[in-house]
């Protein structure tokens, strides 16, 4: 099984490929004000669920593995006043993406089994993390298509 390695890596950059591309699908049809908007009174708005998957991964991808020095302030993404637009919410969630791309493509062999630690993981390997947070970002597209149902139910 000399091609694991490639196989692997390849394997989950497609998840994150497929699940970017699921999420800008899903927002294409929201309005600025929807994005942003809860339609229910409980739980976060599709803009808040971008932010906060965004912050994950430039955290437990981008600070702890690829060492960028990224600081994360995870109740921010959920409450910040200072939002940005749709637009540049989506394209820093690609920019972090990417960094996740770039950093799968950089692990060796080895660097997977590397140990993890970051703040509030329960991963003990890079492996586990990577593949958490995949897992992360697919917990959330549920509920960024729960929400796209609600906020089409509305138009119609």
């Amino acid at each position: 099984m000399s091609d694991l390695h490639s196989t692997l890596s390849s394997t989950l950059t497609d998840h994150y490929t497929r699940n970017l591309s699921r999420i800008r699908e899903l927002a294409t049809p929201l309005s600025e004000e929807q994005f942003w908007q809860k339609p229910f009174p409980f739980g976060n708005s599709f803009g808040h669920l971008v932010l906060h998957l965004t912050g994950n991964l430039k955290y437990y991808i981008g600070a702890q593995i690829a060492e960028s020095g990224y600081v994360r302030d995870r109740p921010r993404e959920f409450s910040d006043p200072n939002r940005p637009s749709k637009q540049e919410a989506l394209k820093r969630l690609d920019e972090a993406v990417a960094m996740v791309l770039a950093t799968i493509r950089e692990q060796s062999p080895e660097d997977w089994a590397s140990q993890y630690s970051g703040a509030g993981a329960e991963a003990e390997y890079r492996l586990d993390m990577v593949i958490q947070c995949t897992g992360h970002m697919q917990h959330h597209i549920g509920q960024m298509i729960y929400l796209g149902y609600e906020w089409k139910r509305r138009r119609d």
